[in-house]
Protein backbone atom coordinates (compact mmCIF):
# COMPACT_ATOMS: atom_id res chain seq x y z
CA UNK A 1 0.00 0.00 0.00
CA UNK A 2 1.41 3.41 -0.96
CA UNK A 3 1.95 6.28 1.46
CA UNK A 4 -0.81 8.19 -0.34
CA UNK A 5 -3.36 5.41 0.20
CA UNK A 6 -2.33 5.05 3.85
CA UNK A 7 -2.75 8.82 4.35
CA UNK A 8 -6.20 8.82 2.71
CA UNK A 9 -7.35 5.84 4.77
CA UNK A 10 -6.00 7.42 7.96
CA UNK A 11 -7.90 10.63 7.18
CA UNK A 12 -11.09 8.60 6.62
CA UNK A 13 -10.76 6.65 9.86
CA UNK A 14 -9.88 9.78 11.85
CA UNK A 15 -12.95 11.51 10.38
CA UNK A 16 -15.16 8.58 11.40
CA UNK A 17 -13.80 8.58 14.94
CA UNK A 18 -14.17 12.36 15.25
CA UNK A 19 -17.81 12.36 14.15
CA UNK A 20 -18.66 9.37 16.35
CA UNK A 21 -16.99 10.94 19.39
CA UNK A 22 -18.87 14.18 18.73
CA UNK A 23 -22.16 12.28 18.61
CA UNK A 24 -21.40 10.31 21.78
CA UNK A 25 -20.43 13.47 23.66
CA UNK A 26 -23.58 15.22 22.41
CA UNK A 27 -25.73 12.25 23.44
CA UNK A 28 -24.16 12.20 26.91
CA UNK A 29 -24.81 15.93 27.34
CA UNK A 30 -21.09 16.81 27.35
CA UNK A 31 -21.44 19.03 24.27
CA UNK A 32 -24.13 21.41 23.07
CA UNK A 33 -25.61 20.96 19.60
CA UNK A 34 -25.14 24.67 18.90
CA UNK A 35 -21.73 24.76 20.53
CA UNK A 36 -18.52 25.55 18.72
CA UNK A 37 -16.75 22.31 19.68
CA UNK A 38 -19.51 20.01 18.42
CA UNK A 39 -19.94 21.90 15.17
CA UNK A 40 -16.19 22.07 14.48
CA UNK A 41 -15.86 18.35 15.17
CA UNK A 42 -18.54 17.72 12.55
CA UNK A 43 -17.06 20.14 10.01
CA UNK A 44 -13.56 18.69 10.34
CA UNK A 45 -14.89 15.12 10.30
CA UNK A 46 -16.99 15.81 7.22
CA UNK A 47 -13.97 17.36 5.48
CA UNK A 48 -12.02 14.18 6.19
CA UNK A 49 -14.82 12.10 4.70
CA UNK A 50 -14.90 14.33 1.62
CA UNK A 51 -11.20 13.68 1.10
CA UNK A 52 -11.51 9.94 1.67
CA UNK A 53 -14.70 9.34 -0.29
CA UNK A 54 -13.67 11.66 -3.10
CA UNK A 55 -10.37 9.85 -3.48
CA UNK A 56 -12.17 6.51 -3.53
CA UNK A 57 -14.77 7.68 -6.05
CA UNK A 58 -17.71 7.50 -3.65
CA UNK A 59 -19.32 10.65 -5.01
CA UNK A 60 -22.66 10.38 -3.15
CA UNK A 61 -20.78 10.14 0.15
CA UNK A 62 -18.53 13.03 -0.81
CA UNK A 63 -21.53 15.22 -1.70
CA UNK A 64 -23.33 14.26 1.51
CA UNK A 65 -20.32 15.31 3.53
CA UNK A 66 -19.92 18.59 1.65
CA UNK A 67 -23.52 19.35 2.67
CA UNK A 68 -22.82 18.10 6.24
CA UNK A 69 -19.82 20.44 6.53
CA UNK A 70 -21.88 23.28 5.02
CA UNK A 71 -24.57 22.81 7.66
CA UNK A 72 -21.91 22.89 10.35
CA UNK A 73 -20.32 26.04 8.97
CA UNK A 74 -23.73 27.69 8.62
CA UNK A 75 -24.58 26.79 12.23
CA UNK A 76 -21.22 28.13 13.42
CA UNK A 77 -21.94 31.42 11.64
CA UNK A 78 -25.43 31.68 13.13
CA UNK A 79 -24.17 30.91 16.65
CA UNK A 80 -21.24 33.32 16.31
CA UNK A 81 -23.51 36.13 15.13
CA UNK A 82 -26.03 35.47 17.91
CA UNK A 83 -23.31 35.53 20.58
CA UNK A 84 -21.71 38.63 19.07
CA UNK A 85 -24.96 40.62 18.85
CA UNK A 86 -25.65 42.99 21.72
CA UNK A 87 -28.51 42.00 23.98
CA UNK A 88 -31.75 43.86 23.30
CA UNK A 89 -33.33 45.45 26.35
Amino acid sequence: MSAEVIAIETIGWAAAVLILVAYVLLSLGKLEARGYVYQWMNVIGAAGFVINSGYNGAIPSAVLNVVWAGIGLFTLTVVWRARKAPLAH
